[in-house]
Formats: C-alpha cells, sequence, structure tokens
C-alpha cells in the first residue's frame, strides 16, 4: 500500500460503536498516511446503491465530546499524525450551521480518502470506492489525483459487541453560547490542545477568542528559550481552527496576563477551562464583577493522560514535556562563517 503525506479518514460506524472501534482504526489510518489525517463522523453513510452519498448533520452532545477526545488520545501513539477532527456537521444550538453542500477547503488537500465501511465481500469493492471518491471531492478540497481505500482493521468482536449494547447514557446536547473564550500558551499544538479546542468550537456559536500568552506571562514556563515565538505559534493554532470549523469567527490575541479579554469583554457568554485552570475561571468571573459584567459560565474539560511520558514529565500531555524532550537534540544546523570554514580548509593543506 503506498504512503500519501495527507488524507481524509470518514467513519461511517453508529457513533456507539466508534468508541472501541478508533483504536484499529486509527492503526489502520497510519500505514497509509504519514503528515495530516482530517477525520469526518458521517454515521450511516451508504457507499452502496445508485444515489450519491450526502453528509448529514449530528447534534452536538457530550457523546459527542467523549467521543472526539477518545479519538484525539487514541491518535497520539501515532507521533506523525497531525489529526483534525472537521466538526463542519456537529450542529450546536446556533441557528446558523455551514451549509453542508459547499465544498470545505483545507489546508493540505487529502490525496487518499479512507473509510471503515465495509463491503460483504471484504475487499476493495469497486462501486463502493467510486461513491466514496464522489463523496470526497464533493466535500472537500482534494488533490486531484485522488485515492480511495476501504479499511478492514482487526476489532475486538466482544468488545465492539458489548459496546453496540451500550445505552447512550451522555446524549444531552452541549449548551453552546454566542461567545466563548479559551486561553492558553498553544506550544507546538498538539493533541491536548485540539480536544479544547474542539470543546470550544462546539461550544461556540458566533465566535470564539483565544488569548495566547506571551512575554511576562511565559516567564515561569517550563524550559521557556524553546517555546515557539508567538507569530508561528498563532499561524498552527489558525490553520487548526479554520481548517475543523471555518463557519466560526475567530480572535487570536497575545496576553501578557493570566486575564487578558476575558475581564473586559462583555459580549463573552463562557470560558472553558481545565482541570488545572478551574480556579483561574472563578478569578476571571470575580474580576469581570469588579469591573460592573456579568458571569461567565465555566465549562470545565479533563486532563489526558499521556501514555509516552517518563518518570520526569507531567503525566497528562503537556507542552512542556515535549519541549524536555527536546534537549539533546539539533534544532538547526549551526552557522560556519566562511572565515572559520577558510581555516579549517588551510589547517588541513598544511599537515
Amino acid at each position: 500500500m503506498s504512503v500519501f503525506r495527507s488524507g481524509v479518514l470518514v467513519l461511517t460506524s453508529p457513533l456507539s460503536a466508534l468508541s472501541m472501534r478508533l483504536a484499529p482504526i486509527l492503526a489502520s489510518a497510519a500505514k497509509i498516511v504519514q503528515d495530516t489525517l482530517y477525520v469526518h463522523l458521517q454515521p450511516g453513510l451508504l457507499l452502496t446503491g445508485s444515489s450519491q452519498p450526502t453528509s448529514t448533520y449530528i447534534p452536538a452532545t457530550q457523546e459527542v465530546c467523549s467521543l472526539i477526545s477518545k479519538l484525539y488520545s487514541d491518535a497520539d501513539v501515532h507521533g506523525n499524525l497531525d489529526v483534525r477532527v472537521l466538526l463542519t456537521n456537529i450542529k450546536n444550538q446556533s441557528g446558523s450551521q455551514q451549509t453542508l453542500s459547499s465544498v470545505q477547503n483545507l489546508s493540505h488537500p487529502p490525496e487518499v480518502v479512507l473509510t471503515d465501511f465495509q463491503t460483504i465481500d471484504g475487499g476493495q469493492y469497486n462501486p463502493a470506492k467510486q461513491q466514496l471518491e464522489r463523496y470526497a471531492t464533493n466535500s472537500y478540497s482534494c488533490h486531484p489525483h485522488l485515492t480511495s481505500v476501504l479499511l478492514y482493521p482487526e476489532y475486538g468482536i466482544e468488545e465492539d459487541i458489548i459496546n453496540l449494547k451500550e445505552t447512550d447514557s451522555e446524549g444531552n446536547p452541549l449548551q453552546s453560547h454566542s461567545d466563548v473564550v479559551v486561553g492558553g500558551t498553544f506550544d507546538r499544538l498538539h493533541n491536548a490542545h485540539k480536544i479544547l479546542l474542539s470543546v470550544c468550537c462546539l461550544l461556540s456559536e458566533r465566535r470564539l477568542l483565544i488569548g495566547v500568552a506571551d512575554k511576562e506571562l511565559l516567564d515561569n514556563k517550563a524550559l521557556k528559550e524553546l517555546i515557539e515565538p508567538y507569530e508561528k505559534r498563532v499561524e498552527k493554532l489558525a490553520q487548526f481552527l479554520v481548517d475543523v470549523k471555518p463557519s466560526l469567527g475567530y480572535d487570536i490575541v497575545p496576553i501578557s496576563d493570566p486575564f487578558g479579554p476575558s475581564i473586559t469583554d462583555p459580549e463573552l457568554k463562557c470560558i472553558v477551562v481545565s482541570e488545572e485552570t478551574q480556579k483561574g475561571g472563578q478569578s476571571v468571573n470575580k474580576r469581570r464583577l469588579e469591573n460592573g459584567l456579568s458571569e461567565l459560565r465555566i465549562h470545565e474539560i479533563q486532563l489526558v493522560t499521556d501514555p509516552k511520558h517518563s518518570e520526569n514529565e507531567e503525566e497528562k500531555i503537556s507542552s512542556s514535556s515535549f519541549r524536555n524532550r527536546l534537549l539533546g537534540t539539533l534544532l538547526k544546523t549551526p552557522a560556519v562563517s566562511i572565515h572559520l570554514s577558510a581555516l579549517l580548509l588551510q589547517e588541513r593543506i598544511s599537515r
């Protein structure tokens, strides 16, 4: 099987079955795609028959959030993959959503489209592949020479059957808000960042305000010298956000204190925090009340465990652990001056 730089994985399994299936599906996809893998939840999408497969809306629920979180967590073992879960068809309480019939422009046009849809004969059934390619080209800005692949991962049958029998205990809809705020360093954008940002996108109806730590706010960070420049962090952040939910408005601003515009913007309705920064959300509300503004609803997400962390690293997926792993590596080729090169050459000749 050829290896492609970018691809889109269309997941057609029922949401209730996907949780147990994600790990083997991603393992199969990682053998085919080496860099950017877009993932789109399309439960029930049929690739058989004569009718054109079309995208459908999925309600934004706790179940969907948990599924997206597990998808990014499972993807973390494939360090080569930059996984991006597309949220265009996940519908929150907002009245305005992206039109599903429009083609979504992706920053890395997929060279291959993959799916967990399986045919009865267990092979690369041509009509199903043709339908898959037709669906992909009508949905995303794909590479001109798009290839299609039907994945056949080895599922744990007993676990899968158990999972299919489970009832939907997390089907409650997410309470969305017009304007949402979140803050962070977002150094070397990783899967825990992507979970946080995805939840923010699902909660936001109109605008997501992102405060990116800069200047004095970086002084106490571990190995702060290795933190990417602000411009580079913002560029990666913006590209990811526009890829996963282009219909949303984004304001990305530098912050040099823990609050930024969260305590002065009257349009904000919700702040997203992690378990570690929950007290920070309370401090924001205290300052907002002092400024004569309404309190924000605090939405807390859980931390994600890093399966590759060492004894001297944090258990959670964190940028500081990534920076720690850079110690002892060559970050860029050292520049050798022409004068020094001439001296070295002269020394060799004289020997």
